[in-house]
């Protein structure tokens, strides 16, 4: 259904339609810019007004296109996924919240259009992706800010651009930054389906890693075994298996893992400690199941085992953009040479962002939902 009002309509105050034009772009004389179309074009938007049920709070609706400034970027949109970050952001649930109303989405792919006199690091046709959470990807185009983009390569597959800056960068640096793995180790992970599952079984394959990869029982497991493996996983194993007494005997034949990635936290993440070598580390990234790590005195004191966690946006902040820009090439080389694509998709217009949205949050849903522009 295409839920979509006149011109950001009489229902907007004139406040709110200011903090929907990017900071960039608020009603300053317009300086020279560099166009690749000149052609007026409708921009059509997911906004959410206040926190709630996805379904229920966002809204398509016509919004104004900012004016392009001097350091400015004129995106189109190419595509934009719905990942779980941007539903928790939606429901009020994350770290970091937008002023409302505000765009949704925290990560896709555009195409620039347009760009400011004083821009230098990105010109008309160029592909860029947000440099931040935040940026309000679901929409058709907008003019940003030169420092809120980060130029791609536009020799890579489209889904895979539009799912590199978020899942697959997180997979990397957990792989990375707690552990000193060589070829050989062990990691496991549960939640191994997920974006970040699916970037961690390639992304570990190509470093010589071998992967545990944890999951829920479902009717279709394997179907979903097998296509995992065909990423690279070398054992995919479910909740229930994990907690037998057999996998006694499967650690004989397998290294115990040194380090343990965890989405899920509860009874699933507790299962991941246990099975973890003497001194390994487990990094908590998500949790879906809504429940606290617990972890066993005992496994800390006698395996002196370590619990971190990990938020992209804390490391971009750690970090400077010279060293996002070169983890997102790191990552493009992986997919030039085949050894990491996109997750699997399902592509959806925009104006069927409802569907797109129940289905995202539907259990054991195995393709990602990508809005297309």
């Amino acid at each position: 259904m295409w839920v979509c009002g006149a011109l950001w309509g009489a229902r907007a105050s004139a406040g709110l339609r200011r903090r929907l034009l990017p900071a960039s772009g608020r009603r300053r004389p317009a300086a020279a810019s560099y166009s690749a179309s000149a052609e007026p074009s409708r921009v059509r938007a997911l906004v959410y007004g206040h926190h709630g049920d996805p379904a229920k709070v966002v809204e398509l609706k016509n919004l104004e296109l900012a004016a392009v400034g001097g350091s400015d970027v004129h995106v189109k949109m190419l595509a934009a996924p719905i990942n779980p970050s941007d539903i928790n952001m939606i429901q009020g649930n994350y770290g970091l919240l937008p002023k409302l109303p505000a765009v949704g989405g925290n990560e896709g792919v555009g195409q620039v259009v347009a760009v400011g006199s004083s821009v230098t690091g990105v010109k008309p046709g160029d592909w860029v992706i947000p440099a931040n959470a935040g940026l309000g990807t679901w929409r058709t185009e907008a003019v940003f800010s030169e420092e809120a983009l980060i130029g791609v390569p536009n020799d890579i597959p489209l889904q895979s651009a539009a799912t590199l800056g978020v899942n697959p960068c997180t997979a990397y640096r957990m792989l990375m930054d707690f552990e000193q793995l060589q070829p050989g180790d062990s990691v496991i992970q549960n939640a191994s389906n997920s974006g970040v599952g699916q970037a961690v079984i390639q992304i570990a394959a190509a470093l010589g890693l071998r992967t545990i990869n944890v999951v829920r029982d479902r009717p279709d497991i394997q179907k979903l075994t097998d296509r995992l493996k065909n990423l690279g996983a070398e054992h995919v194993i479910t909740e229930e298996e994990l907690r037998k007494h057999e996998m006694k005997n499967f650690f004989k034949d397998v290294p115990q893992p040194r380090l343990a990635l965890n989405c899920v936290g509860g009874k699933s993440s507790t299962e991941l400690l246990r099975h973890l070598a003497r001194g390994g580390t487990m990094v908590t990234y998500g949790g879906m199941a809504k429940q606290p790590v617990i972890a066993s005195v005992s496994l800390l004191i006698f395996k002196d085992l370590k619990l971190r966690g990990f938020w992209l946006s804390q490391w971009k902040k750690d970090h400077s953009p010279e060293q996002f820009k070169g983890l997102i090439l790191t990552l493009c080389d992986l997919i030039r040479q085949g050894q990491l694509t996109a997750p699997a998709c399902s592509e959806v217009p925009l104006q069927d962002y409802q569907r797109a949205l129940e289905t995202s949050m539907q259990p054991f849903v195995s393709s990602k939902q990508i809005l297309t522009m």
